[in-house]
């Protein structure tokens, strides 16, 4: 009866970016059952199936469908006691229990393609399934372009409680490069909009290291999300992604790939602008104003919590089994018209596996993990991380391990190194 959070997939773009290799599609390359106007209707069928199925296990553990037997059934996803009923606990299938959800996030894709009216009806879907916990964090992410005043007003009325836009850069040369369709200020005003519609928490999302980005540009970028209030950014390192565009433009030779020593010299300069400006990292590639800021869907992810994602491609985790939905919307539709579950397949992680995730994804928090989390033959690459400055050493006194500033330029290789 842990809060449980959830994830929907929005499968739908108005163009592909060149570096982005989610699993998205445009308009033209959908029909029938995966059409963008069909969708809300299919994740809804989705979401009432979870319902039953989380229903009947809570219901009792021990009574399980053998394997393949047609509904993903995540193991250990709950006990038979009502405990928790309290807490937002919400009479599902036959009137069972089932987790109360305390994370809703909208993610693609671009969620705002939808209409506002649909994504109420999905809320109010998780929240008919599942019961959403007072104070719910409901996040969605954002185009510039595909939103503007009215449509945000009408996203916080029907339940969003937090937006994340898509900036990536101020810089005219920048975004073409990205393939990005919005213009230079349009994420700014956006998030004008969003405060005046009453979001408390907006986030704006940066991509650093595009070929012909200077510092200066990645520098006047900064300024210009800084200037427009958010209380939250995060800053991602390019990456060239195999099978997209850019990937091709990079192996052609029309453009060079991201280098780098640039990569990190670009991740100190956006540390240090905005820790001036009050936004404290928590997670490598996460900063926030407040404690209440930060992203409480994502912490989910990073800490080993509950989620169920809805959609094609969406993947959950619930007790330490994971499982992945069918990755094409059309496959997708098509299995719950007839009745069945999307998912494609699942793995009960064992104890081993969630140790080394425990210590791969905590160790990217700025709370870190304690050390007694780690195994013992790590101890030895842990006090020499610690010796190199990698980790810091009032953090290891007091029992944790936690990554200095340098640590989080070097944390993919900390982190192999302990797992």
């Amino acid at each position: 009866m842990q809060p449980l959070g959830v994830y929907v997939h929005i499968p739908f773009c108005r163009t592909r970016c060149g570096y982005c290799d989610f699993n998205t599609y445009t308009h033209s390359e959908l029909g029938g059952g995966a059409s963008q106007q069909a969708y809300p209707a299919t994740l809804r069928r989705e979401i009432a199936l979870a319902r039953r199925v989380m229903a009947e296990d809570t219901d009792d553990n021990s009574k399980r469908r053998p394997e393949g037997a047609g509904e993903y059934r995540p193991e250990g996803a709950g006990g038979n006691s009502p405990e928790g009923a309290g807490r937002g606990g919400h009479r599902g299938h036959r009137g069972k229990m089932v987790p109360p959800v305390s994370t809703v996030f909208f993610g693609g894709g671009t969620p705002t393609l939808l209409p506002p009216g649909e994504i109420g009806a999905i809320i109010t879907a998780v929240g008919d399934a599942f019961g959403l916990l007072p104070g719910a964090e409901v996040t969605i992410e954002a185009n510039p372009e595909t939103v503007d005043q009215r449509s945000l007003s009408q996203l916080r009325d029907h339940g969003v409680t937090r937006v994340s836009f898509g900036m990536q850069s101020d810089v005219e040369h920048v975004l073409a490069v990205l393939d990005r369709q919005h213009a230079p200020g349009r994420p700014q005003q956006c998030v004008k909009w969003a405060r005046a519609a009453g979001f408390e928490h907006v986030s704006l999302d940066l991509i650093y290291g595009t070929p012909g980005e200077s510092d200066d540009d990645w520098r006047r970028s900064l300024d210009a999300a800084l200037s427009a209030g958010p209380d939250h950014v995060s800053a991602y390192a390019l990456i060239v992604e195999e099978g997209t565009r850019l990937a091709a433009k990079v192996r052609r030779g029309e453009i060079p790939a991201p280098d780098d020593d640039v990569l990190a010299d670009r991740y100190l300069i956006a540390d240090d602008m905005l820790h001036a400006a009050g936004l404290a990292w928590y997670e490598v590639s996460n900063w926030a104003a407040s404690d209440a800021a930060r992203c409480q869907h994502n912490m989910l992810y990073w800490t080993g919590g509950h989620w169920w994602g809805f959609g094609p491609g969406a993947h959950s985790h619930v007790g330490g089994t994971r499982w992945w939905n069918v990755r094409h919307p059309s496959a997708y539709a098509a299995r719950l018209a007839e009745g069945n579950s999307p998912a494609a397949a699942r793995e009960i992680l064992s104890p081993a596996e969630r140790a080394m995730e425990n210590v791969m994804l905590r160790l990217r928090l700025s709370d870190g993990l304690p050390l007694a989390d780690l195994g013992a033959a790590a101890k030895p690459e842990a006090e020499r991380h610690l010796a190199a400055g990698h980790l810091d050493p009032s953090a290891w006194t007091a029992g944790r391990l936690a990554l200095t500033r340098e640590g989080r330029l070097l944390a993919d290789a900390v982190i192999r190194d302990l797992t």
